[in-house]
């Protein structure tokens, strides 16, 4: 994983619940567009789950 995946992956457990790929670019001062690059890399690996239509979430495991 590397640094921008792990910012994201730490946003995303900061927030606490599923958020947009617009939230985590705002909270991490990065393109939305980048950020979602950086969401579907992190959901090939396992790491984020897509729990209802364009929100994302840390996997449990």
């Amino acid at each position: 994983m590397n640094e921008k995946e792990k910012l994201v992956l730490d946003a995303m457990k900061r927030a606490g619940k599923p958020v947009r790929p617009g939230d985590v670019a705002k909270s991490t001062d990065m393109e939305s567009k980048e950020v979602s690059k950086l969401i579907d890399s992190l959901k090939k690996k396992g790491l984020v789950v897509s729990p209802k239509r364009c929100y994302y979430a840390p996997s449990d495991s």
